[in-house]
């Protein structure tokens, strides 16, 4: 099947674009110590060499047979590589360094499915007219998946110890100090996800949009920074049982967790771990914890965690009751993403301040709701009404509709522009405090 000229257009922009994001998976593999490259950061993910592999091996077990035809060279490498999203229940074999092939095998494996992935994708010619999903949405999941393990792995090596990885300089932006309030939003329509006939990419979990009235209710301006949880861990909130649920409760004793996976304790003073230095905990930066540890402070400070919903109603509503429901439409407006509106598509390593990107704020003047951090919501990771799962990655979404995940929204510094688009639904279990995720509450 011979590709149209339009159609041509669309595989450059897109091979460009799986161009693009190899070069920010290869340059985080670029920041790791040869000596490092068989560790395991966190316990709940692979070690680091699987994910060399693993990028590869996506591609390839997507489109190598299904569009092109192509039969494998390596099926025990495609099989070994195959699988990215960790098992449900955060268990991984507990493998050894030594259970893995050489880094030159592996590295010799992806440049092998790189070099044959691109001859076929420039020749312009396919072997399947691929009736359900067209080469164009097969890519945009290459890509995509390929961007979000560009953020999982930042965070990975984010607890890698320093003296393993290549350092470098970064820039903490400075802003005014945050004056925390709560701002009222009236009643009124929001929109989950997107609709088909849009003709967008979007992953399975974003279809089918479903419009929902949302009362009037109270939110944070801003995230939850710093400062405000040092509050919470000030007086006892880790030692309070009647702030967490049972089962959370279990988790924190039986884990024994005290503090935020991103701080550390130097002395009598409070550090973040950055992903190049150890710096004083930035108090303007919103806090990153898990699911359990933003419901136990919401709890402390007498509010809730939002609802889906509602974070949609505060980032995308208007006074007079409607939304900008445009899948182009983003809290400040419909213009593209770009550095004034906030922390995110690769532009730092770490969180800025709250409260240093204003441009960014919604029409009712709540701020930072894309990027410098995911948010936590209360609503459970379950399907929109007219889900389908992608028949080439069924398991992607429908895994994870258990009751133990948690939708998060708003995207962090390392999640890529494309994944910003408000239909974008991202989740975790309860008790994962790795990610770069915060939370702001609200009152009802």
């Amino acid at each position: 099947m011979l590709a149209t000229q339009n159609d041509a257009v669309t595989m450059q922009k897109l091979q460009q674009r799986l161009a693009d994001a190899r070069q920010r998976t290869d340059e985080l593999f670029r920041l790791v110590k040869a000596d490092a490259l068989y560790d395991r950061p966190i316990a709940a993910r692979h070690r680091i060499i699987f994910y060399i592999g693993h990028l590869e091996a996506f591609d390839w077990n997507l489109l190598g047979e299904r569009v092109f035809g192509l039969k494998s060279f390596n099926p025990e490498f495609d099989r070994l590589f195959a699988f990215g999203i960790d098992p449900v229940g955060g268990g991984l074999p507990d493998d050894q360094p030594s259970a893995w092939p050489p880094v030159k095998q592996v590295y010799d494996y992806a440049a092998k499915l790189r070099l044959v992935l691109d001859e076929s994708l420039a020749s312009g010619t396919t072997d399947s007219s691929l009736p359900e999903f067209s080469l164009a949405t097969l890519l945009n999941v290459a890509i995509e998946h390929r961007l979000m393990h560009a953020e999982t792995l930042a965070y990975m090596l984010h607890q890698l110890p320093l003296e393993k990885k290549i350092l470098r300089a970064t820039e903490h932006p400075s802003a005014p100090p945050v004056e925390p309030r709560m701002i009222d939003i009236p009643a009124g329509a929001a929109t989950l996800g997107q609709r088909r006939s849009n003709e967008e990419f979007g992953w399975d979990n974003e279809f089918e949009a479903v419009t929902v009235d949302v009362p009037a209710f109270v939110v944070d301006q801003y995230k939850v920074t710093n400062r405000q949880y040092l509050d919470f861990v000030s007086t006892g909130g880790y030692e309070t049982p009647a702030l967490w649920s049972d089962d959370d409760w279990k988790w924190r004793s039986e884990q024994n967790i005290s503090q935020p996976v991103f701080w550390k304790r130097d002395g009598e003073q409070w550090q973040y771990r950055g992903m190049f230095a150890d710096v004083p905990l930035p108090l303007n930066g919103p806090v990153y914890v898990s699911h359990a540890e933003a419901k136990a402070y919401s709890r402390w400070a007498g509010k809730e965690l939002p609802t889906e919903a509602e974070w949609h109603r505060a980032a995308y509503g208007t006074e007079d009751g409607t939304e900008r429901a445009n899948s182009h439409y983003y809290p400040w407006g419909n213009a593209e993403p770009g550095p004034r509106f906030g922390n995110f598509d690769f532009a730092r390593w770490d969180p800025a301040p709250v409260n240093a990107f204003p441009e960014g704020n919604s029409a009712f003047g709540v701020g930072d709701l894309i990027g410098n951090g995911w948010e936590w919501m209360s609503t459970p990771f379950a399907p929109l009404p007219g889900f389908k799962p992608f028949p080439f990655y069924r398991g992607y979404s429908a895994d994870f509709f258990d009751g133990k995940h948690f939708v998060m929204k708003g995207g962090s510094a390392r999640t890529a522009s494309c994944m910003l688009r408000r239909s974008f639904r991202n989740w975790f279990q309860s008790h994962y405090q790795y990610a770069y995720a915060g939370f702001r509450c609200v009152q009802r």
